[in-house]
């Protein structure tokens, strides 16, 4: 008789590829079967396409760059792939193509067969060649619209996805608070409330495309000392608490973010890159978040040569282990060799890197990376023979199709700001008119373009490569929306050449126009090749070059001034903030923004925008922001007047409006309560119109200093001709909190002012309510929205999230 022996049948594939397991197990399995170097190996990016030819998009690139073997790395396995279609022009459909191949290139190499996760910049659209420029992120804020952004940025990470990238390095969530500082352009805006509300939404759509979008730059970024990129930042834990951190704290606790990039600078002395009170206490122990920390662009190699708190660079990458960064990128530097040494010899502790390697792998295995049915084959390319002549599929795969052009136009309209207005606008399209186009941007194609887009980012490095998509200039737009009128061009000057040989020609078409039009601003480009950009500081907040000159020459010749500005900060304007006939500030409106400005001019659009960021009266008075407290504001004691031209949230309609009836429920609400209010908006004018309703906070007395008013809450309201709407508003007691003398969140008992306003400047009703009972301590549960509603009362605990998140359109 024969002995059978029962036999376990075998799995089809390891557990750490068994979907059927949770990702934890499937991790815990898969970490329990590698070596030191393959750990390590997954905590860095390599960075393929970077150049070697003067092409730098990164901070002493040049410097940190160095030959990377990787067939001598790739064994091991890899971490990321850094800007796979952002490093040199590329049509898309070969990138995605290169990508799969690389792809197929090291899940074969590494024993496990883990694929890279692979990112891109994404700051105002994908950047890479052919991809749509949407308007840069301080446009967004200018569109005070956060579903329009949302809906913006879930189109950019169906197009990321379809060409095979897994993350996005944006947004960016620094606040302004010097206008000089060249990264204004790549902010929201001057108010954390403004900047939180409008990131968090683009991180709900990057995410649910299943993209993994990421926090920048944590924390203190845009504070640096004189507006200088990548300075010290001298900063009190009250304005990083209450200033800057807030947006941070809102999109880790309402957008599903999974990635978080520390900032380059040093607040009071410790690097953020080393801060472990900051990447571990505050963001995971305190606030919950739980995915992956990435180094900014050679930020772990920065503690060593720049900051100076690491002798080697294996004692910059276990003091940035230690803090709570995981990934290095953009490519190997200290998490390599030098990590793999201070290991050994036992400097850094294993663990340290076992913690990171757990959170790169459990959001590989969250990317479906790890699953037995991943397919290195990208969306765009799946159907496609893609083993035939790369040439047959060029240009198969469209990064700009119809719907995105239309998504970027109607931001862009929506974020055109009307900053003053005799009267002379809108202009009748079907009235013959000279108008005379003069400035720097009247026929610069990518005066539209912030330094993040393609074209200027990289594109500038190909001057014989086209842009990849169409960009009207402002000449081409007028055209387009006035066939009547006869435009005549001149450039007057340069963007920043101080050239003034061209002004009388310029004079000459402006005395025999029936209308001027002045085309000023920046030109976007990085470390210096450019007047905005990253490392394109200013020095004052004068218009660069001889712009101003030839605006005041303008004004002089007689003919009303229609000044329009293309740019990537607000700029002091002089006299002409009051003697032009008109105003347009459009904050670089990517591929559709001529149009929209055209649009606008016309009166087709109708004007809705209004200012993230503050206009300057006067060029020096920086730094300056409307969040100042009473000693921040004009005094008979400085002959500095920082009073703003124009505030924030200012914006002008071609309507009018009326708001009146307000009503507020009770005078004295608990320190733990909540008041409700309404009013009513009315469009008094002929024209349809938007008005935004901005609802301010002025706490007269608090146990520490104050400012004035700032931003808690807002909501559009469209309204045609004669149209009324009662608009109702609860407001909880914690939107009165901030950081008291011991360092917490308090609620104080009190006086204050809810403030109804237009603008920052500008309050219609105000509502006074006195706090009663304790000082209330808050922590991170603290609510952080008003609810509005446009109907009969609302309380909050019968709001969803969903409403509660954001202000209804």
């Amino acid at each position: 008789m024969t002995e059978t022996v029962a036999t376990q049948p075998q799995a089809p594939y390891p557990a750490w590829r068994d979907p059927a397991l949770s990702a934890e197990a499937r991790v815990d399995a898969l970490m329990r079967e590698m070596t030191l170097e393959e750990k390590t190996a997954q905590l860095y990016g390599v960075w393929v396409g970077a150049s070697d030819e003067g092409a730098e998009v990164a901070p002493h690139q040049h410097d940190m760059e160095e030959p990377v073997d990787l067939d001598t790395l790739l064994p091991d396995g890899l971490g990321q792939l850094t800007r796979p279609f952002g490093s040199a022009p590329v049509d898309p459909a070969l990138g995605a193509l290169s990508l799969m191949r690389t792809q197929q290139r090291i899940t074969a190499a590494n024993r496990f067969g883990i694929p890279a996760v692979a990112h891109e910049e994404c700051l105002a659209g994908f950047a890479a060649w052919g991809a749509t420029a949407y308007p840069v992120p301080l446009a967004w804020g200018a569109t005070f619209d956060p579903a329009l952004v949302r809906e913006m940025a879930a189109a950019i990470g169906r197009d990321l996805r379809a060409v095979g990238v897994h993350q996005g390095l944006a947004p960016v969530l620094d606040v302004v608070r010097d206008a000089r500082w060249g990264r204004v352009e790549e902010t929201i805006g001057e108010d954390p409330y403004l900047v939180g509300t409008i990131a968090t939404a683009y991180v709900q759509g990057l995410e649910s495309a299943g993209v993994v979008a990421t926090l920048k730059h944590f924390a203190g970024y845009s504070a640096s000392r004189a507006g200088r990129n990548l300075a010290p930042v001298g900063m009190g834990p009250r304005e990083l608490a209450d200033v800057i951190l807030p947006p941070f704290e809102m999109a880790v606790r309402e957008s599903g973010v999974r990635s978080v990039m520390h900032a380059y600078t040093d607040t009071d002395g410790i690097p953020s890159a080393a801060d472990d009170r900051l990447l571990t206490g505050l963001l995971r122990d305190t606030w919950g978040f739980t995915g992956t920390v990435v180094a900014d662009y050679f930020g772990i190699a920065f503690l060593k040569t720049l900051h100076g708190v690491a002798g080697t660079f294996g004692e910059a990458a276990g003091a940035a282990l230690a803090a709570g960064v995981d990934v290095e990128l953009p490519t190997v530097k200290a998490f390599g060799a030098p990590l793999l040494d201070a290991v050994r010899k036992g400097h850094v502790p294993e663990e340290l890197v076992d913690r990171a390697v757990r959170r790169v792998l459990l959001q590989k295995t969250r990317l479906g990376l790890l699953d037995p049915d991943w397919s290195p084959v990208p969306p765009a390319l799946r159907g496609a023979d893609t083993t035939a002549d790369p040439d047959a599929l060029r240009g198969t795969v469209d990064l700009n199709p119809a719907a995105n052009r239309e998504l970027a136009g109607r931001i862009a309209e929506r974020a055109v700001v009307l900053l003053h207005n005799d009267g002379t606008l809108p202009l009748d399209p079907r009235t013959p008119r000279r108008i005379a186009l003069i400035g720097p941007n009247a026929e610069a194609p990518t005066a539209v373009l912030g330094c993040y887009s393609f074209p200027v980012h990289v594109g500038g490095q190909h001057p014989a490569t086209p842009p990849g998509i169409d960009l009207p200039t402002l000449r081409e737009a007028l055209v387009a929306e006035f066939p009547g009128a006869e435009i005549l061009v001149a450039r007057g000057t340069g963007i920043d050449d101080a050239e003034t040989e061209g002004f009388a020609e310029a004079l000459t078409l402006a005395r025999s126009a029936d209308l001027v039009v002045a085309a000023l601003g920046d030109r976007a480009g990085l470390f210096g090749r450019g007047t905005s950009g990253e490392g394109c500081d200013a020095g004052s907040l004068d218009l660069p070059g001889a712009q101003q000159q030839l605006l005041d020459a303008l004004l002089d010749a007689g003919t009303p001034v229609v000044t329009v500005l293309l740019a990537g900060r607000p700029y002091a304007l002089g006299r002409a903030a009051d003697e032009s006939a008109a105003i347009l500030q459009a904050f670089f409106p990517g591929e559709g923004g001529t149009g929209a400005i055209a649009s606008v001019l016309s009166g087709r659009t109708e004007p809705s925008g209004r200012l993230p960021v503050s206009v300057p009266r006067h060029p020096g008075a920086q730094p300056s922001t409307y969040l100042a407290s009473r000693l921040g504001h004009a005094g008979e004691v400085s002959s500095i007047d920082p009073t703003p031209a124009f505030g924030f949230g200012h914006g002008l309609t071609y309507t009018t409006f009326e708001w009146s009836d307000l009503d507020i429920d009770a005078t004295e609400i608990p320190t733990d309560g909540e008041v409700r209010l309404a009013l009513t908006v009315a469009n008094t004018g002929g024209r349809a119109g938007t008005e935004l309703v901005q609802l301010y906070l002025h706490d007269p007395v608090a146990s520490v200093v104050q400012p004035v008013r700032r931003l808690i809450g807002y909501v559009r309201v469209d309204l045609a001709p004669g149209e009324s709407r009662r608009i109702h508003v609860t407001v909880p007691a914690d939107l009165a909190s901030f950081t008291g003398r011991a360092e917490t969140r308090v609620v104080e008992p009190g006086a204050l002012e809810l403030l109804f306003s237009a603008s920052s400047t500008d309050p219609r009703l105000t509502a006074r309510v006195t706090l009663t009972g304790p000082v209330r301590r808050l922590d991170h549960r603290r609510r952080l929205h008003a609810v509005w509603h446009l109907g009969p009362w609302v309380l909050s605990s019968n709001v969803t999230a969903a409403d509660t998140l954001l202000p209804p359109s």
